[in-house]
């Protein structure tokens, strides 16, 4: 359950970072609405951009199961994101209540098992687009489906609990980064050599599983300075 605990804390601190305290009422600091739902299935329709389900082109490409898992891994930002709304709004609880909750999950168990191996492709989008019905629904989210049917989509993409909680926590430190250095305001820069900053990120995160949190954001903060210089 740590993992969970920690890795809401750090969204409910970005979300209060990037859109103000009013975040757990659907609200940002500038008083635009926020659709979490929205978020998901859009962040869903990306992933399946990483595989070549167009039967009108790239039909022997290799499914981009690196960029798949950082989709993965934004789309669970988001699912957080509404399951602590909806906690706080429905006088659930509070973070730690969600985290018991969702370790007390049917599909929580299956998560923790270290895993490496990836479902074929047309099994993956199958859950994704499930995931997809289930936010789209206009009824209220059946959160406990959401999370399991996602638990579900960690294993098919070659991840686990400790590689979900690195991966969300390099994104997580990528996001504080970005908006440190002009994200709102368009000025940052998101292709580093050719690379997205997604890329850079998580290979970070491959050559030193220990790193800490300030630690890969102060190199975060040297490549990106070593870039701006030429």
């Amino acid at each position: 359950m740590d993992k969970i605990l920690l890795m809401l804390q750090l969204q409910a601190q970005l979300n209060e970072a990037t859109n103000g305290e009013k975040w757990t009422k659907g609200i940002t600091k500038n008083d635009k609405t926020i659709n979490w739902k929205r978020c998901i299935y859009m962040e869903c329709a990306e992933m399946i951009d990483s595989f070549s389900w167009k039967h009108w082109k790239n039909l022997d490409q290799e499914p981009d199961w690196d960029n798949m898992q950082i989709e993965v891994v934004d789309v669970w930002h988001f699912i957080m994101s509404l399951a602590i709304e909806d906690y706080i709004q429905n006088l659930h609880g509070g973070i730690e209540d969600l985290a018991i909750s969702i370790s007390n999950l049917k599909n929580f168990a299956s998560i923790k098992k270290r895993n490496h191996k990836f479902a074929h492709q047309d099994e993956v989008i199958i859950k994704v687009e499930n995931i997809m019905r289930l936010s789209l629904s206009a009824e209220s989210t059946d959160l406990d489906a959401l999370i399991n049917e996602f638990f579900d989509l960690v294993l098919m993409c070659g991840l686990d609990l400790q590689t979900l909680y690195r991966l969300y926590t390099g994104k997580n430190i990528l996001n504080q980064f970005r908006q440190d250095n002009g994200y709102k305001e368009g000025s940052y820069i998101k292709i580093w050599d050719g690379k997205e900053d997604n890329v850079i990120m998580k290979r970070i995160w491959e050559h030193n599983s220990d790193i800490k949190p300030e630690i890969l954001y102060k190199e975060l903060v040297k490549l990106y300075l070593a870039l701006n210089k030429r």
